[in-house]
């Protein structure tokens, strides 16, 4: 199952951002497979999550992240997230992803990024956070990109 409609994916999502930032990821009031597919369909922001790989892939990228981006589901999530970066950009990628784990999440991250297609844009105010599970499991991070700029 693709984890764009899987609810336990939603819930790992969700019940971290939670935890570490004590609001909610989607509206209120919802089914967990409505808000899951409000998530992936509707949200007025780009989510995007990784794995724990070493080198870590994309598992997780809502509709308007396609968009920005300009993979697919199925290209962004074969895609290493470092890539998302120019090579020059992922040092300063890595270090901000470093004090995340330490710290749990962080807020207000802005970053140059790169579609697939070689466009340029800026990640504005994002907050990128721990993705741990309900028994303190680390399953990887995820990012809630709500304004992107072109360059």
């Amino acid at each position: 199952m693709d984890l764009y409609v899987n609810p336990a994916f939603f819930k790992l999502l969700s019940t971290s951002y939670t935890r570490l930032l004590g609001k909610a990821l989607t509206p209120e009031g919802m089914s967990v497979e409505a808000a899951a597919r409000w998530l992936y369909e509707d949200a007025p922001f780009g989510l995007l999550a990784h794995n724990t790989d070493a080198d870590p892939l994309f598992v997780y990228g809502n509709k308007a992240v396609q968009r920005r981006f300009e993979y697919t589901w199925q290209e962004l999530t074969a895609l290493p997230s470092r890539l998302s970066a120019e090579a020059p950009n992922r040092e300063e990628r890595q270090a901000f992803l470093d004090r995340v784990q330490k710290d749990g999440y962080v807020t207000g991250y802005r970053g140059l990024r790169i579609a697939k297609s070689g466009k340029r844009f800026w990640i504005e105010d994002a907050t990128v956070w721990q993705l741990t599970d309900e028994f303190g499991t680390y399953r990887g991070q995820a990012a809630m990109l709500p304004r992107t700029l072109d360059v």
